[in-house]
């Protein structure tokens, strides 16, 4: 691998990953089970069938911990410059875009401050970002 250097895609894959933690813990004070997990039950019993499973809160946040502490260990990699890491930007960045417009779309259909709207335009804006580096990194890798 080449040498480590300052890495604009690794800068931007942190401030999104940073934005996630901010969007997690605004979830655990807003008590974002709370908001879920009925909904998560009434789509299981209007629909029959749903992948949406429901949480304690020890096992959600558990879980939030052991991916973001994945997500802020592959910045390291973005740092580098390989391939896979960039196109791995662009997934991470797109998902992370539609959580969060999916999030905000879902506030204005219930009319509502749902958990987690308040870092909702944090998430669109660092996901745009890392896009944004990713597509960049492509583009000087090819030429």
């Amino acid at each position: 691998m080449p040498p480590l250097r300052r890495s604009r895609l690794r800068e931007a894959w942190l401030v999104l990953t940073f934005a996630l933690t901010l969007h997690v813990a605004e979830g655990a004070l807003r008590n974002y089970l709370d908001f879920y997990n009925p909904l998560a039950m009434s789509l299981r019993d209007m629909l029959l069938w749903t992948w949406m499973p429901t949480f304690t809160f020890a096992a959600w946040i558990g879980g939030w911990i052991v991916m973001l502490a994945a997500l802020y260990g592959m910045a390291w990699f973005a740092a580098y410059p390989v391939r896979w890491i960039t196109w791995a930007a662009i997934a991470y960045a797109e998902v992370i875009f539609l959580f969060a417009a999916a999030k905000l779309g879902f506030a204005i259909y219930l009319q509502k401050a749902i958990p987690g709207i308040y870092t909702a335009p944090l998430l669109l804006g660092a996901s745009c970002w890392l896009t944004i580096e990713a597509v960049l990194a492509l583009r000087r890798r090819s030429v």
